[in-house]
């Protein structure tokens, strides 16, 4: 189905639409989310930005279909601006165009966990060779174990993910490098789509606030040699975790 007859489709669908699909028509009807996008100098960016956020804070799930027509509309975008960003956003393996069906956030493969693991331990394991971590740097990662142990307490998980994925953030930070950072972006939002394969494992990352710990006491020490060592065997538990997972 193409052109008007889809367009059709996805306007007049609503009853039918998921829990997932209708949870994403609300984000985006958000206007916090959609803040800055009229003004902004390159909107096709932009619009991948808004997606590649809600995908890296886990409020988009594997599998969500995003209806063109209706998020054009939510976004107030042309379809041109729309695809280009969904191309952006494919070549970053986070969403998929199905034939006759639309585009979709994409559902991780062992592939793609064997290569976001190989794509993490060249960027992270040299932020963490590399950069300086100076006092507010630990300062902050100190922080953010913080949230994580206090969020693992209390059993919200959403919280502990987000936590872990910002000290990440952090590490990458500390090279001072935009186009690092940017890029270090893309990679959490493909992390994210991995670790919702393990969503029916609630310990999946509260395992790991301990193992984050350890990395920052050692970065704290400065002793760098002893951190990447570290990283690198929580880089390998967890994609052995991962691939029994999905296998």
């Amino acid at each position: 189905m193409h052109g008007a007859q889809q367009d059709v489709q996805e306007t007049t669908a609503g009853p039918g639409r998921s829990p997932e699909e209708m949870a994403l028509e609300e984000l985006l009807a958000d206007a916090e989310v959609r803040q800055g996008l009229t003004d902004h100098a390159h909107v096709p960016d932009r619009v991948a930005e808004i997606l590649r956020r809600l995908i890296s804070s886990g409020k988009i799930l594997p599998g969500t279909k995003v209806p063109e027509v209706r998020t054009t509309q939510l976004l107030g975008v042309s379809r041109h601006t729309l695809r280009a960003a969904f191309q952006s956003l494919a070549a970053e393996g986070l969403l998929e165009r199905r034939p006759n069906r639309g585009v979709f956030v994409h559902a991780p493969t062992t592939e793609d966990i064997r290569e976001t693991y190989r794509v993490r331990r060249v960027v992270e394991l040299g932020a963490v060779r590399q950069a300086d971590f100076d006092d507010a740097a630990l300062a902050e990662l100190e922080a953010v174990i913080d949230v994580a142990r206090r969020a693992s307490a209390a059993g919200d998980l959403p919280a502990v993910a987000q936590a872990n994925q910002q000290l990440h953030r952090l590490i990458i930070a500390q090279v001072g490098s935009e186009q690092l950072s940017a890029f270090m972006e893309q990679i959490l939002a493909r992390m994210r789509l991995v670790f919702h394969t393990m969503r029916g494992d609630p310990t999946f990352h509260t395992d790991y606030v301990e193992r984050n710990a350890r990395l920052v006491e050692l970065l704290q020490t400065r002793d760098g040699a002893a951190a990447e060592e570290h990283l690198a065997g929580y880089f390998d538990v967890a994609e052995e975790q991962l691939l029994e997972n999905l296998g």
